[in-house]
């Protein structure tokens, strides 16, 4: 919502009316009584942008509704201040280890809060008289737990919902898996809870969720209908009642963990698992499962998934504040529209940039104008913004958009030749001011820069595959940048809802350094022949979103070779050999899921895999550490050489940039909670049976 439409509006409630009997000075809430004698409560948390649930705030909250609870207005209508939206969920810094070791050890401890918070959104339940919650923007987690304490629900047009809980090893903690569940459909509510998604204003309507949606000018005659019987509550039906019914629980329940199973394991992801349970064991009582809700949300703060989920929540706080502001960057121009090029370019241009996309033959640009159709058709909810955004992604068979570009991003093959040819065409026609980046995987820009006449102008944007789902970026310096070009370059990637990674430039960056040897050793194991299904299966239940060997189809066998010869001409002997084999399957052009056919025979972008026999070799914790430990000590390694500054940026970018098993919060931090002498000790032991490229970095040495 615009902030001069909220603005007019907290000033337009503030001057309706008297103002209550009590005036108490609230530093996080505003009281206020209209004409109609309706009080109006109005969340604007005064050191934040956004509206949050801090105990601060709760006790304030309380406080405000012992004042309405004595002085009896005619109701009481909630709504928010702040432009953001209504309430973006709890403080969750109060949920840090780090800043109260109660909350990361004493599940008592944390009981006792969240019970003292449960009882101010009781509270709110129990008061005798008609309450209304007025919702714009974002209403998550707690802040709809708030709003589901409330009679009735107005949603202005453009309102989003959801209990994201989930995504920090959490379920609801306010009252919400009990009032939720009662009030919409079990298999659409906790659906919900289950995978953190929201729903929009018109989609809550349909599950019951509000009782009508308006815009904002028709808000104070919808309230008046809401608190003066005119308009119809959304109440549960007899689905939702018959959902409810013990038995009928049981069956949904074990059909919900069935689904749960299939995205993680309970020993990694506990929190769904124990939200079925809460449901399945009381869902048929509110009063017990409000109260069995405290208990489960305190046992699994405590977990280290929990723990380690909040720190990431963190991590991604802090990249983004990384990218800094100010961007300058209106029009890019990308060269290569592969699989790479094509894909950055129609993210760009859908984070609202005019892109132009160059390429030498008409084929790949109509493949990548197609893939970017289809993936504005995912994210993009309007079919005006789909077309606009379409609009902004131009074809340029002639590169003319060069030219006026203020960034240009290279995203041809990983040959150094091949890069200073195009950087030779390109740099004469940039407009003064210009950057020049390239998507390198693997070359240092200390090589690239050798024919360029504005060395200082060139940058390193290395973007992950695939684009619209893996957050970071690789920003990559070399000695001798424009401190301005890095900071418009770290501006550019948090315009497009990416997460920068400061790096210096050296051979694979962080990133695919870090990755490389975890693909080569799944390639040592083949040489091995251990079975490549047992290999991915090994990472997987380390906790891998995809194991090494699918991963490798994923990325491309070719680009996995490129990169890892590179590498090795630096590293040698740190790195796993390379088989004669791969060299064989890249030369045939099985090169994965982009030619059909790798490791695995790809169909609809998917590895066909068969099953692993019910008997025979099964994982073990050697094939783990050997997949995994060389992770964490290459970032170490990346650390002790100054590749990177900050260990937690390190951990966010391995999660951001690869998908590492986010529960365990990064491969520093795995290494931390495993113990450092353990991880050392193993390194050797891994030395001394398969070879020198195990053996443990120096930076162990001095790693906390």
């Amino acid at each position: 919502m615009d902030s001069k439409i909220m603005t007019a509006l907290g000033d337009r409630v503030l001057e309706l009316g008297p103002k209550p009997a009590t005036d108490i000075p609230y530093k996080h809430l505003k009281l206020t009584r209209d004409e109609d004698g309706v009080a109006w409560l109005l969340f604007d948390r005064a050191d934040a942008s956004a509206n949050t649930l801090s105990s601060d705030v709760m006790e304030e909250f309380d406080a405000v509704l012992a004042v309405i609870e004595t002085e009896r207005p005619a109701g009481l209508v909630i709504r928010s201040a702040k432009p953001s939206g209504f309430i973006a969920g709890a403080d969750v810094n109060e949920f840090r280890g780090a800043s109260d070791p109660g909350i990361a050890s004493d599940p008592e401890m944390v009981e006792t809060r969240i019970r003292a918070a449960h009882a101010v959104v009781d509270h709110l339940e129990a008061l005798n008289l008609p309450t209304v919650a007025v919702i714009h923007g974002f209403c998550l987690g707690g802040g709809l737990e708030v709003a589901l304490a409330c009679q009735s629900r107005i949603a202005i047009d453009g309102a989003r919902f959801g209990f994201p809980e989930v995504m920090l090893g959490l379920h609801p903690g306010l009252g919400g898996t009990a009032r939720f569940t009662a009030l919409v459909n079990p298999t659409q509510s906790m659906a919900l809870m289950l995978t953190g998604r929201t729903i929009d204003a018109r989609r809550a309507k349909s599950l019951g969720l509000v009782d009508t949606v308006t815009q904002e000018r028709h808000v104070r005659g919808a309230v008046k209908d809401a608190l003066f019987g005119r308009l119809k509550r959304a109440k549960p039906g007899l689905l939702t009642r018959a959902a409810n019914f013990g038995f009928v629980r049981g069956l949904l329940a074990k059909r919900m963990r069935s689904e749960a199973a299939k995205a993680a394991s309970r020993e990694h992801y506990p929190a769904p698992y124990a939200l079925i349970d809460l449901w399945e064991t009381h869902g048929g009582s509110k009063a017990a499962m409000l109260k069995a809700e405290q208990a489960s949300f305190a046992r699994l703060m405590v977990t280290p998934t929990a723990q380690n989920l909040i720190r990431v929540f963190f991590l991604r706080e802090q990249m983004k504040k990384a990218a800094g502001s100010g961007n300058a960057i209106k029009h890019v121009h990308v060269i290569g529209a592969g699989a790479m090029g094509g894909d950055i370019a129609a993210w760009v241009a859908g984070q609202g940039l005019r892109v132009s996309l160059a390429d030498m033959k008409a084929e790949p640009i109509a493949g990548a104008v197609k893939r970017a159709a289809e993936l504005y058709g995912k994210i993009i909810r309007k079919p005006t913004e789909v077309r606009d955004a379409l609009d902004r992604l131009i074809p340029d068979m002639d590169g003319e958009g060069v030219r006026n570009a203020d960034l240009v991003i290279e995203a041809v093959p990983e040959k150094l030749e091949l890069k200073q040819k195009v950087y030779a065409g390109l740099e004469p026609r940039m407009k003064p001011g210009a950057i020049l980046a390239t998507n390198t995987s693997s070359i240092p820009l200390q090589d690239l820069r050798t024919t360029l006449a504005r060395p200082e102008r060139l940058v390193g944007l290395h973007f992950f595959n695939p684009v619209s789902r893996l957050q970071l970026v690789e920003v990559v310096s070399h000695d001798g940048n424009a401190p301005q070009v890095l900071k418009e370059a770290l501006a550019f990637v948090g315009v497009i809802d990416r997460l920068p990674l400061s790096v210096k430039s050296s051979p694979g960056f962080l990133v695919n350094r870090a990755l490389t040897p975890y693909m080569l050793e799944a390639m040592v194991m083949l040489d091995e022949k251990i079975d490549q299904r047992l290999i991915d299966a090994a990472a997987e239940q380390f906790g891998m979103p995809m194991g090494p060997i699918e991963l490798a189809d994923q990325v491309g066998l070719d680009i996995c070779l490129d990169v890892g010869d590179m590498l090795r001409t630096k590293f040698g002997d740190l790195l796993p050999p390379t088989p004669a084999w791969l060299r064989e399957k890249v030369a045939k052009g099985e090169l994965g899921r982009k030619t059909g056919k790798g490791f695995y025979t790809w169909k609809d972008g998917k590895a066909e895999k068969a099953p692993l026999p019910e008997t025979g070799p099964r994982v073990t914790d050697q094939m783990i550490d050997r997949l995994m430990l060389p992770m964490s000590n290459v970032c170490v390694a990346a650390l002790r050489e100054g590749i990177v500054d900050d260990p937690d940026a390190v951990d966010g970018a391995m999660i951001f940039g690869t998908g590492y098993a986010p529960f365990r919060g990064g491969p520093l931090n795995y290494a931390r909670s495993r113990g450092v002498e353990n991880v050392v000790s193993t390194l050797r032991a891994l030395a001394g049976r398969f070879g020198e490229r195990f053996a443990p970095d120096p930076g162990w040495d001095n790693f906390k």
